[in-house]
Formats: structure tokens, C-alpha cells, sequence
């Protein structure tokens, strides 16, 4: 198994994974799995869209999926990427977009329908970005959301992010910051936490595994559940990277070294889940 760090705990209570893991395994059929894709499920890479997911990942996503209640993907990627490189894995969900598309288990991908009004702006905005940013910015149109990257060129990211604010401003759509990008998104209320409090509020236990700041508001909408029900068994996991991990960490249970480490991670948990 890879080596793991405590977060930030409670100094009566600490968690260790073991001990997740075992008061995991009395509620399995209860408990929903949650990952980021990036940087977490998967390395992040210069090019986007050369990402795919670390050596067995997917194999164990397979192994646990039939042993607990629900395995959900919550990315800043669309459904179709998603399930582009993992496959339409039963009793997987796919929420993309930070939930403003989802499809279960397989099926067909349901879009947010407040949100469809702006696919005009957001290409519109991806083809002024495409001009008016600098060489070296990687502009990706994701349908409902652009995201401006400047990771092969650090020197940038003052000039893009000043460009993408004001025309967040000027068009009054959202920002979310995160790992060497900022990324336009329609003035519609979702992201990751509301996908995560919609999901858990019947089941009896949820674990999430993310990387960066969006992944936040998820290991908040977990607090917000077990702080409701005593008996809801909650553990947020920060995926460590040299950019956002300390925040994340900080705001985690438990930390794992990299997406590389995931897979026996996650080897091991469906072992000891079965």
C-alpha cells in the first residue's frame, strides 16, 4: 500500500486509514465512492487532453464498484471525456462539468438545462481567447465552460487570469481557479459540493479523493452530512501536489502521495472491503 499522511484531525479522534477502512467495510453496501479525475484519478499533463488515468486505476474502480452502494466521478471535464477513458463502467456515475452534465451508470448524458442557454457564449469566448491571449495559452472549450491554461508557460498566468476575470465580469459568468488554470463557467449554482450533498443524503457513508481547491466544497458538503447524522461515515482525501495540496491537504483526513499511488490504494480497499 502507498504511504499515506495524516491531515489536519481532531487530536482526541485520529483517523488512520486502516481504521477508515474497517468502519468502511460495516457500511460498504451504504457507502458511495466520489473521485476527481485530474490530478487524482489521473496525472495532470501539459496537454489536457493527453491525460488518462494512473496504472490500475480503472482495474480497481472494477473490483470496487460491485461491493459498495455507488462509485461517482465529479470532474471539471465533460461526461464524454470521462467516459472516453474509462468506460461505461456499471454502477459508475459520471458528473461532469462540476455537475452541469451527469450520466448513470452507462446511460444516457443529461444535461443541466439552465445552463445550455450559454454553449453561443462559451464558444464565442473560446475563439476570443484563442486570439486575444498570448502564445503559450492552452484554451480549452469544454461546451459549457472554457478553461485557460498556462502550465508550459508559468509567466503567463498574472496576464490570463486578469483577461479571463474581466471577461467573467463583462459577461457575468463564474470563475473557478485552480492547478495552473482559471476556467469560465456559466452563472448556473452547481458544483461539486451540491453534487455530493444530493448523493449522500441517504446513504450511510461516503469517501472523496480530489487534488484541488473545487475539490473543497466536496470534503465540505461531507462535513455538512456527518455533522447532520452521527451515524454518516465520512473521509476526505487530498491527492498531494506541489501547486494546491497543502490547502487541500489541510482541509483532508488523509493524504495520498499521487495519482500513481491510487491504484494499490484503492487495490487494497477493494481487498479489504470484500
Amino acid at each position: 500500500m502507498p504511504p499515506l499522511n495524516l491531515g489536519k484531525q481532531p487530536p482526541k479522534n485520529p483517523l488512520t486509514a486502516d481504521l477508515a477502512w474497517q468502519t468502511t467495510a460495516a457500511r460498504a453496501a451504504e457507502t458511495v465512492l466520489f473521485f476527481d479525475f485530474d490530478g487524482t484519478l489521473a496525472p495532470v499533463r501539459d496537454d489536457p487532453t493527453a491525460v488518462h488515468p494512473a496504472p490500475g486505476v480503472r482495474t480497481a474502480i472494477e473490483a470496487l464498484a460491485p461491493v459498495v452502494r455507488r462509485i461517482a466521478i465529479v470532474s471539471a471535464r465533460p461526461v464524454d471525456f470521462l467516459r472516453d477513458r474509462l468506460g461505461d463502467l456499471a454502477g459508475v456515475d459520471l458528473y461532469g462539468l462540476y455537475g452541469l452534465e451527469h450520466s448513470h451508470s452507462g446511460g444516457e448524458t443529461i444535461t443541466e438545462p439552465t445552463a445550455l442557454p450559454w454553449v453561443p457564449t462559451m464558444a464565442d469566448l473560446a475563439d476570443e481567447a484563442r486570439t486575444e491571449l498570448p502564445a503559450g495559452t492552452l484554451v480549452e472549450y469544454k461546451r459549457l465552460s472554457v478553461a485557460l491554461h498556462w502550465r508550459t508557460a508559468p509567466q503567463l498566468g498574472p496576464a490570463v487570469t486578469e483577461w479571463g476575470r474581466i471577461r467573467a465580469d463583462q459577461l457575468g459568468l463564474r470563475v473557478q481557479t485552480g492547478r495552473m488554470v482559471l476556467e469560465l463557467k456559466p452563472p448556473v449554482d452547481r458544483d461539486k459540493g451540491m453534487v455530493i450533498d444530493e448523493v449522500v443524503r441517504d446513504a450511510g457513508g461516503a469517501w472523496y479523493f480530489g487534488d484541488d481547491v473545487s475539490d473543497i466544497k466536496a470534503f465540505t458538503a461531507l462535513r455538512a452530512r456527518a455533522a447532520a447524522d452521527p451515524r454518516f461515515f465520512g473521509v476526505c482525501v487530498a491527492v498531494a501536489n506541489p501547486e494546491t495540496g497543502q490547502e487541500v491537504a489541510a482541509a483532508a483526513d488523509l493524504t495520498i502521495d499521487s495519482p500513481a499511488d491510487l491504484g494499490d490504494f484503492l487495490a487494497d480497499a477493494a481487498h479489504r472491503l470484500r
